[in-house]
């Protein structure tokens, strides 16, 4: 098995920098994997291989030219993008019918900011229609599978990265979260993913974006395979870019600082509505009782607020957006969603159904209008009561969803399972998801390691102590024999 596909982006780049292995190779060797592996996981939508193969070549002249020295901390490593930001020449449809042959003519600040680090691009991956449902499946791309069961989600809406990381196609790529888009794809997939504070990450340049207070509970992060990736990637990615108004500066700390003794861990172990699976339930023990073995000090305690999660998520995003899904379903226009219900029980519809569904949501929180004020109020003494159990030395532990991996189209019956992960977007806390091994099935077992805002390093510390506790990512069954 080639070991340039089990590294980490760091130490990719710390070989290149030293000479002892090009760009080219690390990036071909990557690219050869997405090759082998998409025709199953149809992760990537859209190769930029050519161009790829070009910048690594650029790459290594300037490694040869300048040294290592002044060369940026990715230089000459592959990695991919969801395809909802721009990124130039590529792709930028969301999964939308109506945009199918939009191209972007520039790219996203977060985008920029990675080629800038030296970053290689090597395309751009699936999404769920819109990137609102935790399954990516639209009516442009299609489905994207799981790379450890091709019968089973890869999550949404980053599922194309998900899997892409998961099936070692990529060291890193560049997701968003609502609702636990960046968290979920990376718990399916058993790979890391980080949702940052609201508001320390530009959403600027994707498509689409939310508006009003909702623009802090949109976070731009990044999925990895290893843990020690992430840091970086959040210094470089954060800061305001003067376009994003929901974007502050907000100082970070630094995951090497972190205590791991000195932390107060909060171990809940559902949300009190929804049951949660008995192997999650036993990996986020096992993660608990590590770090009390490390010093913490770790409480195992159940919060009724949560139990409303699905409520307060609902009417937070509804009373902070300004722009109403419907209108993004028409590209720019309102559509009725109970006629492309019809639509698309005919098979006449350019939607997917879980599209349609969230277009027909959005109209109960106008019905119930005298709820929605009452929800917000609860997501705030919510909001507050967490940040006082958690304080600014402590991180909760989570279930990231009740199962591992479903099988396709399970998540639609019930439909609200994803709240586990969305409550931290109103939160607007970050969230680190962590994996913890593989089940009896050979299917990713992960946790949420959840933190108080601008504690961000807090939350990325104990997922790095966790891989060293776990061993992180364990690539799909297969790899070995297949590259």
């Amino acid at each position: 098995m080639n070991p340039l596909l089990l590294m980490s982006a760091t130490r990719l780049a710390g070989l290149i920098r030293r000479r002892e292995v090009t760009s080219s190779e690390v990036v071909e060797t990557h690219m050869a994997r997405i090759r082998e592996v998409n025709g199953v996981i149809n992760a990537v939508v859209q190769e930029r291989f050519h161009e790829a193969r070009l910048e690594a070549k650029a790459a290594d002249a300037l490694v040869k030219s300048q040294g290592p020295l002044k060369l940026p901390p990715f230089h000459g490593v592959p990695c991919t993008i969801k395809e909802c930001f721009a990124l130039r020449g590529m792709p930028n449809t969301s999964g939308l019918v109506a945009r199918k042959g939009v191209t972007a003519d520039s790219n996203a600040p977060a985008v920029a900011r990675l080629l800038g680090a030296g970053a290689i691009p090597m395309g751009v991956t699936n999404i769920s229609e819109l990137c609102m449902w935790m399954e990516s499946n639209n009516n442009v791309y299609g489905r994207t599978n799981n790379p450890y069961d091709r019968r089973r989600i890869a999550g949404g809406s980053s599922g194309g990265e998900g899997a892409v990381i998961g099936a070692g196609g990529s060291p890193f790529g560049l997701g968003s979260d609502i609702g636990g888009s960046i968290r979920g794809p990376a718990f399916f997939n058993g790979v890391f993913g980080h949702k940052p504070t609201g508001g320390l990450v530009p959403n600027t340049g994707q498509w689409p974006v939310s508006d009003g207070e909702a623009a802090r509970y949109v976070t731009t992060g990044p999925l990895a395979r290893r843990a020690e990736d992430l840091w970086p990637l959040v210094k470089i990615l954060a800061g305001p870019d003067g376009q994003d108004g929901a974007c502050r500066p907000i100082e970070l700390g630094d995951p090497a600082g972190v205590d791991i003794a000195g932390l107060t861990v909060l171990d809940v172990e559902d949300n009190g509505v929804m049951d949660v699976r008995k192997d999650l339930r036993a990996a986020q023990r096992r993660a608990a009782s590590a770090l009390i073995e490390r010093g913490a000090g770790v409480a195992r305690i159940k919060i009724e607020g949560l139990k409303d999660s699905l409520y307060i998520w609902s009417a937070m995003l509804s009373a902070g957006s300004r722009t109403p899904f419907r209108k993004f379903m028409g590209n720019g226009r309102l559509v009725n969603p109970f006629f492309h219900l019809l639509a698309w029980i005919v098979g006449l519809s350019p939607h997917t159904l879980p599209a349609i569904g969230l277009g027909i949501l959005e109209y109960f929180p106008d019905l119930l209008a005298s709820k929605t004020g009452h929800y917000v109020g609860r997501g705030l003494a919510l909001r507050k009561e967490l940040t006082d159990l958690i304080g600014e030395r402590g991180v909760l532990l989570f279930p990231t969803y009740v199962s591992p991996a479903p099988v396709h189209n399970k998540p639609l019956l019930p439909p609200f399972y994803w709240v586990y992960t969305a409550i931290f977007n109103v939160m607007e806390f970050p969230s680190t998801q962590v994996p913890l091994g593989l089940n009896s099935e050979g299917i990713p077992l992960g946790v949420q390691v959840v933190g108080t805002p601008g504690n961000d390093h807090i939350t990325v510390a104990v997922a790095m102590e966790l891989e060293k506790a776990f061993g992180g990512w364990v690539p799909p069954p297969g790899l070995e024999s297949a590259v």
